[in-house]
């Protein structure tokens, strides 16, 4: 979720993985857990930090109405207010790292909620930033740059304000907006406490005796389980839950539709899909290109559905089958040969990446294993920015976890190049460009194990791999991106949706993307319930982004990889411009531009030359996998 520097409080950590099952590793270390004492000794050093914090938002108070009053005082406001945000994004990653190391403990449960409540003071405090800049003009505003050379590190983030000023209100109606946001998350909070607590989920028998409750996390694991009649009734049991709290769930995702139409509406935007691309200045055409880029190229999709159903040994490929690995492995992979692989792989980026990382690497940012009652999955937090990007993964000691590595690496080298050359107001990136690093990384990684792979069986492993990510990373995204901008569109026209209604839309759209009509894949009605599960749809407009990063990336990666030149150059500046220009036209001068075809044409290539390399395998005689 973006942070928008010079409006919103510090964003949410991202969560960028699936979920993981959940084990202790008797191995682990001091060394495997990363070091929050880098962002306070103690807690009670917290505790200070947090009444300096109010402090200076007493002061904050004293802005309001004197901004323009002189380049000076101006000047004044506009440091204290960065410093305020930084400060609280050090506060806010502390505590919510706190409890994600332990979610049963009281203590990080605590701080988090302590956060929450700073962050809605935040707001509420500099809630007369925007109107009040507006109030005093670009005129003046530019007179006070010429007055206050220091004043340039905010001209990016000002000139988004003077640009938003249509869409602001007057200091009333952003009060009230402001005060609003405690009260509008009722959809969000709703589905969570549903999904993750209230949900009676079922308990079914799998074919080797075993009960299991198929919550969210036995769901993540079983659906990948090798006997096909197991994988069926872990996808009809859990999704037969689901669609017993249709109506429920429907209630929920309609009162969030209606939330974002009114919020465009408010804020004089023509619909909830403009407003939401228009805080980046990402044009709407970026949108509609990944969408009917995507549609016209379903049968590379296709491809890999008949692909996988022949590495499966099934003729009638279901849904069910869309998660079991297409190559499996018992080679491990310990956490400290995944770090040498991704050093290794990263190489074309300059030796001044490759030492920045591997020093990073021993400095204890990440906390890698499982353990009971830890947050599950893998992200990156760099809001941090006097400090360092911290990372949580949950290592398995397998292939994915290596992927997973160099994906989150990918994101913390971003955030220390952005903190390096960018001060802390421009430091900050959204989502847009954010992903880029990711899966940049990710095609460096796959292009450096298919060099040192010394068996087919390997270079399977790892081309399998490589090809369920673009499955998952873009056509999956690609496609809740058609559905978000569909079920937005109906009610921005003021139509009604029951849960029922919405099934209808996403299974439609199911079945399109996964060629039912044509046989390819067959879509059984009650699983278009599937829309009820996925949280992202909470936050609108935001899964379009993984899958136009994964075509930057994949665009970059190649260019680079071939050593064309400047390549590199124009990829790192991204990283080290942080969010101080806009993030499309940030990529687009890096020459790639994601409202035109080429970069997706990129990702369909790639996906293509995959299972090429697949096919060319097993046709030297390898049978499919049965």
């Amino acid at each position: 979720m973006k942070k928008n520097t010079l409006y919103v409080a510090f964003a949410s950590l991202l969560s960028l993985s699936c979920v993981l099952h959940q084990n202790s590793n008797a191995a682990e270390t001091e060394a495997d857990r990363w070091n929050l004492q880098d962002l306070y000794a103690t807690s009670a050093d917290w505790d200070n930090d947090a009444a300096t914090l109010k402090k200076q938002l007493d002061y904050l108070a004293t802005c309001n109405n004197q901004l323009g009053s002189s380049a000076r005082r101006f000047k004044s406001c506009m440091d204290m207010f960065s410093d305020v945000l930084k400060r609280y994004a050090r506060l806010s990653s502390y505590a919510s790292q706190l409890h994600d190391q332990d979610t049963g403990a009281t203590a990080g449960l605590d701080l988090s909620q302590r956060a929450d409540v700073l962050g809605n003071k935040f707001e509420s405090a500099t809630s007369f930033l925007r109107p009040e800049v507006l109030k005093i003009g670009a005129a003046k505003i530019n007179t006070f740059f010429k007055q206050e050379p220091g004043l340039a590190i905010y001209r990016h983030p000002l000139d988004d304000i003077l640009r938003s000023g249509k869409h602001t209100l007057d200091k009333k109606g952003e009060d009230l907006i402001a005060t609003f946001g405690m009260a509008t998350n009722t959809a969000s909070a709703m589905y969570s406490t549903l999904s993750q607590s209230d949900m009676p989920w079922p308990k079914i028998k799998l074919s080797d005796g075993k009960e299991v409750v198929i919550d969210q996390a036995a769901y993540t694991k079983y659906r990948s389980a090798y006997n096909r009649q197991d994988r069926k009734l872990v996808f009809d049991s859990f999704w037969g839950k689901w669609k017993e709290f249709e109506r429920s769930y429907g209630v929920a995702f309609y009162e969030q539709l209606k939330r974002d139409a009114v919020y465009a509406k408010v804020r004089n935007y023509p619909d909830s899909i403009t407003q939401a691309l228009d805080g980046n200045a990402v044009p709407v055409a970026v949108y509609d290109t990944l969408i009917a880029q995507t549609q016209a190229n379903l049968p590379t999709l296709h491809r890999y559905f008949k692909l996988r159903a022949k590495l499966l040994g099934v003729s009638d490929m279901g849904y069910q089958d869309i998660y079991p690995p297409l190559v499996t492995s018992s080679r491990p992979f310990p956490i400290n040969e995944g770090v040498q692989l991704m050093l290794a792989s990263v190489k074309p980026l300059g030796e001044d990446y490759v030492q920045a990382m591997t020093k990073a690497t021993t400095q204890r940012w990440m906390d890698v294993y499982p353990r009971p009652k830890k947050r599950s999955g893998a992200y990156m937090n760099g809001a941090a920015y006097d400090v360092h990007p911290y990372l949580l993964l949950n290592h398995n000691d397998d292939y994915e976890s290596v992927s997973t590595l160099a994906h989150e690496w990918g994101h913390a080298m971003h955030s220390y190049l952005a903190n390096k050359h960018q001060p802390f107001i421009t430091a900050d990136y959204p989502i847009f460009t954010a992903e880029i690093a990711s899966t940049t990384n990710e095609v460096f990684l796959l292009d450096h194990m298919l060099k040192i792979a010394k068996t087919d069986d390997e270079r399977l492993l790892y081309l399998g791999s490589a090809l369920e990510n673009l499955r998952g990373t873009f056509f999956r995204q690609a496609m809740f991106a058609d559905f978000e901008r569909t079920v937005h569109a109906k009610v921005d026209a003021g139509e009604s949706l029951t849960g029922e209604a919405i099934t209808k839309i996403y299974g439609d759209i199911l079945k399109r993307y996964h060629g039912d009509k044509e046989g390819v894949v067959k879509i059984d009605d009650l699983y278009a319930i599937e829309w009820a599960y996925i949280p992202h749809f909470y936050n609108r407009f935001y899964v379009f982004q993984y899958a136009t990063s994964i075509a930057a990336g994949s665009l970059f990666a190649e260019e680079i990889l071939k050593g064309t030149a400047g390549a590199r150059d124009k990829y790192l500046n991204i990283l080290k411009s942080g969010g101080s220009v806009y993030p499309y036209e940030l990529v687009k001068g890096a020459g790639v531009d994601l409202a035109s075809a080429a970069p997706y044409q990129a990702v369909f290539a790639r996906m293509n030359k995959i299972m090429d390399q697949i096919e060319a395998i097993h046709a030297k005689g390898k049978p499919f996998v049965k």
